[in-house]
């Protein structure tokens, strides 16, 4: 015999717009930027799925009365589920055509130290201004195996909510810091014998030549004006060849940086 065991979801209800937790919720995501209490505003079945999965520290799920019960077979039972009207939902979404779930998740804290351990491999963004490039260079970090990402003062949030999104989830499992100044990473890397790389479009050495191998960090820049000089003047340039065209989407230029780390570090083992 088969026993199946259920657990009961205890369900909360909100009707009003104006609620507290509603309003906060809209701030952050007008903002880009988690909520007071330091939660992410994750929108998606997906994400909600990769929450759980990564065992992070879920405050509640806000779901459209029209997604109730998917919601209800997904979440265990000590999770907070608080159920919404949809028209009231579609007020405080970050999409045009939303799911009708969001999970508030606390994001896990990170130090350098876990982001630089032995022979480590780091992206750093330099200004990175737009939410889906940064979070598909957190994914591309994760799948190519790198051990964090730093996202300087000046970057986008990567608790925004097209970033998280464009993420995939990685944003829940990849040591990451945020809002960090220049000169703070820059004393990180030389104290822990790291090397700089920058990808620049007319650097004369190829990202094929580059020691990637070793313990090092590739700075991405800014969308319009690239590297900072301070970051520059600190770096070994490195270019992607190509052809055709001089420079590549900052997030395709990342991917294919840890694609050729990942290679070099995957052949010397």
């Amino acid at each position: 015999w088969a026993i199946r065991l259920i657990v009961s979801v205890m369900t909360e209800s909100i009707t009003s717009a104006k609620n507290a937790l509603l309003k906060e919720v809209r701030r952050a995501v007008s903002k880009g930027t988690l909520t007071e209490d330091g939660f992410a505003v994750a929108e998606g079945f997906h994400l909600l799925d990769e929450a759980l999965a990564s065992h992070c520290n879920i405050s509640t799920v806000l779901v459209s009365d029209q997604v109730r019960e998917p919601i209800e077979n997904r979440v265990p039972g000590d999770v907070r589920v608080v159920t919404i009207p949809h028209t009231v939902f579609s007020e405080i979404a970050s999409t045009e055509t939303s799911q009708g779930v969001i999970t508030l998740v606390r994001p896990p804290a990170w130090s350098m130290d876990q982001l630089l351990p032995e022979n480590a491999l780091v992206m750093v963004l330099d200004g990175v201004q737009d939410p889906g490039n940064a979070g598909t260079i957190l994914r591309a970090a994760e799948a190519f195996g790198a051990n964090g990402v730093v996202l300087l003062k000046g970057t986008v949030n990567p608790y925004n909510p097209k970033c998280l999104r464009a993420s995939a989830g990685s944003v829940f499992r990849l040591p990451l810091m945020a809002g960090l100044e220049e000169s703070q990473v820059l004393t990180a890397l030389q104290e822990r014998g790291v090397a700089l790389f920058a990808a620049m479009p007319r650097a004369p050495v190829h990202a094929s030549d580059a020691p990637l191998s070793k313990a090092c960090a590739i700075v991405i820049g800014a969308e319009g004006r690239g590297v900072s000089p301070t970051l520059a003047q600190n770096c070994i340039s490195i270019r992607i060849p190509t052809s055709g065209v001089e420079s590549l989407n900052a997030a395709i230029a990342a991917a294919v940086l840890l694609y050729e780390a990942r290679r070099q570090r995957t052949e010397n083992q």
